[in-house]
């Protein structure tokens, strides 16, 4: 019976013996942080999105900014009484748009505007444009999507924001 004692006494012992490094690894692991390295882009846009940027700052004009790589959050409110701020946040939160369109006076979104390439012929591709066109047109926020034939013309650019943004 002391033998059974003493055995039952070492494994008790050995088992928080264990546990107590167990936990001071899992310590040290939490408090080490993962260091990850990054390297700068050469360039910020794609060839295409550098090309429909010229072209739509031309369009623009003087009353009007454009900004492209524009993160849902920064263009619309997630805060809306009656839901979960930080799911709705969550939802948009790694979703964004080509360019935004604002008036230069306040800096105030009027128009999003999507550069469609053939990326967005894919089935998922198809269902987070559609997602976001559904976030923007509730946020009340004109969408206006471009297909990419590798060339722009500003004027006719012009013309497209200027019909949306008086139909609006």
């Amino acid at each position: 019976m002391n033998k059974l004692l003493i055995g039952l006494g070492f494994v008790v012992i050995v088992v928080i013996f264990l546990r107590v490094i167990t936990l001071g690894k899992m310590r040290n692991k939490a408090s080490t942080k993962k260091e990850y390295q990054y390297k700068k882009k050469d360039f910020f846009l794609s060839r295409a999105e550098h090309e429909c940027y010229n072209a739509l700052v031309i369009a623009a004009g003087k009353d009007y900014c454009i900004f492209p790589q524009a993160h849902l959050p920064t263009i619309v409110d997630n805060k809306i009484v009656g839901q979960n701020w930080r799911g709705a946040f969550s939802h948009i939160n790694r979703k964004s748009v080509d360019f935004v369109l604002c008036d230069k006076t306040h800096i105030s979104p009027k128009l999003a505007i999507e550069l469609d390439d053939r990326t967005h012929e894919h089935l998922n591709r198809k269902e987070r444009d559609s997602e976001v066109e559904r976030i923007l047109k509730g946020a009340g926020l004109p969408l206006l999507r471009l297909e990419n034939h590798g060339h722009f013309n500003p004027e006719e650019l012009a013309q497209k924001i200027k019909d949306i943004l008086i139909n609006k």
